[in-house]
């Protein structure tokens, strides 16, 4: 306790100690601090009988610091830029002109939402700044709850009641085969004619993958997976390849080389939704992109 108590006595004036090593002159220094000398002086005395010894000695018409004084003004040199530093990102956190947001989102959605969604934004707030992460869909909705993320894009939105969503659009879900596959030319089909097909998957903990074994399920049958990805534009490529089919949000513009995309029937959509922790107010960096988000669905 003592220590903390020497500590909190110091650092609210070590910016006055690194000045006054740099001015050599007490007048000059509160000038440059802005406050009256007798403030400087009596500081000065203070931080001297916490610390147990004088920090300065007259020096011709100045003064200069004592050996204990320098060491502590070194220190002050080392912190103060970091401190610095940490207030203008506390400044611009909390300034929705330029604050920081973190956005997760699903890597599908990185194709054209996500920089269509920051493009619309930078127009209005063009010194605002983000910090991007990709994950899975259980991957993004533990990482908000832990606080690592300010909002995130979800797709298919979940229900939990430690976050809130709102819904932003209906995105609809079309079989992916190899362009000379045997469904390829119809034009729809119903998921219960793929139970002999073999699959590419997109890994358990994705969206994507909790709805494909949900529709399969429901049409009485568990998919055949021939592979499993992180990304869906690795799956489309596997199904260009031949190597499977798959249940992908469709491509644009227009299918992929190697690849037909069939309509399901009846249709199929996932709910793509921004969410946040609940309860927990929101820096107004965050609030002002949010709202934008938002009103452009409205």
């Amino acid at each position: 306790m003592p220590n903390e108590s020497l500590t909190a006595q110091l650092v609210p004036h070590l910016c006055l100690l690194a000045t006054l090593r740099s001015t050599g002159n007490v007048t000059r220094t509160a000038e440059i601090l802005g406050v009256p000398q007798p403030t400087v002086s009596r500081r000065l005395a203070a931080l001297g009988q916490a610390l147990g010894a004088p920090l300065t000695v007259p020096d011709g018409r100045g003064v200069r610091l004592t050996r204990a004084a320098e060491l502590l003004a070194d220190a002050a040199e080392r912190a103060l830029p970091v401190v610095d530093a940490g207030a203008r990102l506390a400044r611009e956190e909390i300034e929705p002109a330029s604050g920081r947001v973190v956005l997760g989102f699903l890597h599908l959605l990185g194709r054209s939402r996500v920089p269509e969604m920051l493009r619309a934004y930078r127009e209005q707030a063009p010194t605002a700044r983000f910090s991007l992460v990709q994950g899975s869909l259980q991957d993004m909705v533990d990482r908000l709850v832990s606080g690592e993320l300010d909002l995130a894009l979800l797709a298919p939105v979940v229900e939990d009641e430690r976050l809130e969503t709102v819904v932003l659009d209906q995105q609809p879900i079309h079989l992916s085969v190899p362009s000379g596959h045997r469904l390829a030319g119809r034009r729809s089909v119903r998921v219960a004619e793929l139970a002999d097909e073999p699959f590419v998957l997109l890994e358990p903990g994705y969206g994507l993958r909790r709805i494909t074994d949900e529709l399969c399920a429901a049409a009485g049958f568990t998919p055949k997976v021939a592979f499993e990805g992180q990304e869906s534009d690795t799956v489309r490529g596997l199904v260009g390849a031949g190597l499977g089919v798959a249940l992908l949000p469709r491509f644009e513009p227009g299918s992929p080389a190697g690849v037909a995309e069939v309509p399901l029937h009846p249709p199929v959509h996932r709910t793509i939704g921004l969410a946040w922790r609940a309860g927990e107010p929101l820096s107004p960096a965050v609030q002002a992109f949010r709202d934008h988000v938002l009103g452009r669905t409205r």
